[in-house]
Formats: structure tokens, sequence, C-alpha cells
């Protein structure tokens, strides 16, 4: 079968600016989702539409409009399946680090740097913020360098202080890390993206970023706060919601192109990952979009 394995997508402002920003509306809306993940945070706006929010472990519905915020490296969908009329779509993207690796530890930071931290989890923000902070999103589209920095801020800020919201991996699932080598990440999450379905051994993926094993598992667990196996095991869970979604294969199927060969080690980790069994999740799923 086709596999749809999240990929990563490199994100590549224009020149001089570190901020990416995109309006789509229904007029020219041509994109079409597709499963990635990318180190850069991304803020989403919509403020008539409909669709699909795949984030990580959580799969929901949404209609006429949504504001979310995704945390480095988690694996989502696009938002928009369609717009309606008059209809768009605001896409912000910037790395945690486009002020510099240190400019969100300051104390006036504070709120903003716990925003990217529950954003690690994805976040759903409700009507009362929606609208508040929506058309000054989407004013982000009509200025560009300083204005669009502060502008961004602002935002943040006021997100950061927003009450209204909910965490969409509710139950800790997070798939991302702290980027402190982008090229060796890059390294090992491709690796991982290619061989998921097959046993990728320590030796094998030390090899491939020219470490030892014991030196591998040290800047491992540093950067991303987990091991290399609970990592992997996160990704192939990932993958499965997607498969459960999207495919009619059978459960045991899904646990095998996931690279599981014991199909209740695949439950068990599933059910630790999701807080629900694979048959329940895909059940909750048709019942949602009957």
């Amino acid at each position: 079968m086709k596999q749809r394995k999240p990929t990563l997508e490199k994100i590549s402002p224009n020149f001089g600016s570190s901020v990416f920003v995109k309006k789509g509306t229904s007029e020219d809306n041509e994109s079409k989702p597709f499963w990635h993940f990318h180190p850069e945070i991304e803020l989403v706006y919509v403020n008539k539409g409909q669709g699909k929010r795949h984030i990580g472990n959580h799969l929901s519905y949404f209609n006429n409009s949504q504001l979310i915020l995704i945390g480095s490296n988690l694996p989502h969908n696009g938002f928009t399946d369609r717009l309606t009329q008059h209809g768009s779509e605001v896409l912000v993207q910037f790395r945690p680090e486009f002020l510099g690796d240190n400019f969100f530890d300051i104390p006036e930071m504070t709120a903003i740097n716990a925003l990217f931290e529950r954003a690690k989890n994805g976040i759903l923000f409700k009507p009362e913020t929606k609208r508040r902070v929506g058309k000054k999103i989407q004013k982000l589209n009509e200025v560009e360098g300083f204005e669009r920095v502060m502008l961004l801020l602002k935002i943040l800020d006021k997100l950061s202080k927003a009450k209204d919201y909910e965490i969409l991996n509710a139950d800790g699932f997070v798939f991302e890390t702290e980027l402190q080598d982008s090229a060796k990440i890059d390294i090992i999450y491709k690796h991982i993206n290619n061989n998921f379905q097959n046993h990728i051994s320590l030796d094998e993926i030390a090899e491939k970023v020219s470490m030892t094993v014991p030196a591998f598992c040290r800047y491992f667990k540093k950067s991303t706060g987990k091991t290399f196996t609970k990592l992997v095991n996160e990704y192939r869970i990932v993958h499965a919601t997607k498969l459960l979604s999207e495919s009619q294969i059978t459960i045991a199927d899904v646990a095998f192109e996931c690279g599981f060969n014991n199909f209740s080690h695949f439950n068990k980790l599933f059910k630790e990952f999701t807080g629900k069994s694979a048959s329940k999740y895909r059940g909750e799923l048709k019942l949602m979009v009957k």
C-alpha cells in the first residue's frame, strides 16, 4: 500500500525576513493538505472554512473558523479542506529562536516561553481569543520587517495570556525536539522516516551521525528529553493514527505497516500514547464523520 509518512517540510521566508506569512483565499486556494513536520512553530488562522485537523495523535473536524498553534516538529496535516465564500487562511511560521537563542528566556518573555511549551502538544484557541486575535493575524500579511516582528510579538503576548484554549494532545503526547543541532536532527528524522517499518539499531543510527552509541544516547536524550526508542515508537504511533483515519486496513495490518511485529506490544503502546485502544480510536473517528 502507499505510505503516508510525515514529510520534513523546508520553510523559506522571503529574503530579508525571518517570519514566513502566507494568506490564502477561496479564490486562490490550490494547496493540498499533506502530512508533514518542521522545526518552525506554526500559527494558523482560518476565518471562514471547514476541514479536518490532524495534529500528532489528535484528529477532529472544524466548521466555520479556527485558530491553532503548533510547536516544533509536531506532525500535522494541512487544515483547510474548503474555504467558504470570502474565506481566508493565514499561515505564520517562525523558528523558536528567530530573535536569538535566548531572547524568549528573558523575564519579560516568560509567558510567551510557556506558550511555546504548551504548543508542543498543539493548542486550539476558543472563540473569544479567536475573535480578538484573528484580525491582527490577518494584518501580518500586510506589514513587513520591524512592523511584522512587533505585531507577531503582540499576537504571541495575547495568546500567552488567553485562558480559553484546549491542548489537543492532552495525554502528554509530544513529538518534537529542541533543535540544538539541526543538521544531525534532520539526518535522524529522515532516517526514521525512511526506515521506521524496520528495526533501527542504535549502532545504525549512531553511525549515521558519526557518533559512538554512548555519545549518541547522551546527545539524543539531552536534545529531545527522551530515548531514541521512545521517539521511534511515538513516530510509529503517530503514523498509525494516520492509517486508522484514512485507510480501511485491519488494525493488525496497521500495526505491521508501522513497524510493529508484536500486535500486543502495539496495542499497549498505542493506549499508552493516546489514552485509548486502537479499536476505540478508530470507532470514535467513524462516529465523528457521520
